[in-house]
C-alpha cells in the first residue's frame, strides 16, 4: 500500500494533488488542514491549524500511525500562506513575520522530523516533497517574508537530504516549485495594492490572458513527478521543467 501524507489538502494544488492519488485503489491519502473537502474510502482527514505550534505538537502522532503495510511512504507539504503584502519598515505587524514562519517554515520541518523519526525503521521507500516557490530564489518586492520563508525551505530541504545521503537511509528530499497556479493565493495577490508591490499589474494580466494554471493540470503534473522520482536527483525541482 502506498500513503500519502498531505498538508493544505482541502482546496488549491492539495487537493488537486489528493484527488489525482485516490484514483488509484493502492493509494492512501491523509489529509492535513483546518477544514475538509474531500470524501472519498481511502482517504482520512486530519484536523490540524499550522498557525497553532502547540497543538501540531501534540497532534502529530495522529498524522504519522503506523503505517507496518507501507510499500511507499510520501510526505508532501504543501500548506503554505502567503502573509501580509507591505514593505518592511512601513507599519508591517511583527507578529505576521512569525506566522508565516510557522505555516512555512516550522511547521514542514517538525513534519519532516516526525515523519524521518517515525518511519526510520520501515523498509519503505520514503519521499518528501516541500512545495517552494520561485519567490525562495528571486527576491521580490512586497513579499519578504514569503520569499525568506520559501528560501528557508528550499535550504531545509537541501540539508536534510544531504543528512539523508550521509546516513544512507535512500530517502529523497525534493522541494517543487509549481509554477503560477490560479489559487486562493493568486486572488490576495491581484488584490494588493501597487504602492506595496510593484509588479501587482503582471499578476492581474496573467489572470486576463489566462496564463495561470490550473490547480488539476500542476496536481496531475505532480503526481506524474511522484511517480518518476528515480530520474530526478537535483533537490530543486520545478513543475515548469517536467
Amino acid at each position: 500500500m502506498n500513503y500519502y501524507i498531505i498538508t493544505g489538502a482541502s482546496k488549491g494544488i492539495g487537493k488537486a494533488i489528493a484527488e489525482e492519488l485516490l484514483k488509484d485503489e493502492n493509494n492512501r491519502v491523509v489529509g492535513v488542514s483546518r477544514t475538509n473537502s474531500l470524501k472519498h474510502p481511502n482517504y482520512r482527514y486530519q484536523p490540524l491549524d499550522f498557525s497553532d505550534i502547540e497543538a501540531v505538537e501534540h497532534n502529530l502522532q495522529k498524522v504519522f500511525l503506523p503505517y507496518k503495510d507501507a510499500e511507499r511512504l510520501v510526505l508532501i507539504n504543501n500548506a503554505g500562506v502567503l502573509g501580509d503584502i507591505g514593505y518592511v519598515g512601513e507599519g508591517m505587524p511583527n507578529e505576521r513575520f512569525e506566522f508565516v514562519f510557522d505555516v512555512n517554515v516550522i511547521v514542514p520541518a517538525m513534519l519532516m522530523n516526525t515523519f524521518l523519526e517515525v518511519y526510520r525503521t520501515l523498509p519503505c521507500e520514503k519521499v518528501i516533497v516541500n512545495v517552494s516557490s520561485g519567490a525562495g530564489k528571486y527576491p521580490i518586492d512586497g513579499w519578504a517574508s514569503y520569499c525568506a520563508s520559501k528560501a528557508a525551505l528550499d535550504m531545509l530541504s537541501q540539508t536534510i537530504q544531504q543528512e539523508q545521503n550521509v546516513r544512507g537511509t535512500g530517502v529523497k528530499v525534493y522541494a517543487l516549485s509549481p509554477g503560477v497556479v490560479d489559487t486562493g493565493m493568486q486572488e490576495h495577490i491581484r488584490e494588493s495594492d501597487a504602492d506595496q508591490f510593484s509588479n501587482v499589474q503582471r499578476f492581474r494580466e496573467y489572470k486576463a490572458n489566462g496564463e495561470l494554471a490550473s490547480p488539476e493540470a500542476v496536481g496531475k503534473k505532480i503526481v506524474e513527478f511522484l511517480h518518476s522520482t528515480d530520474k530526478y536527483n537535483d533537490v530543486l525541482v520545478s513543475v515548469r521543467d517536467m
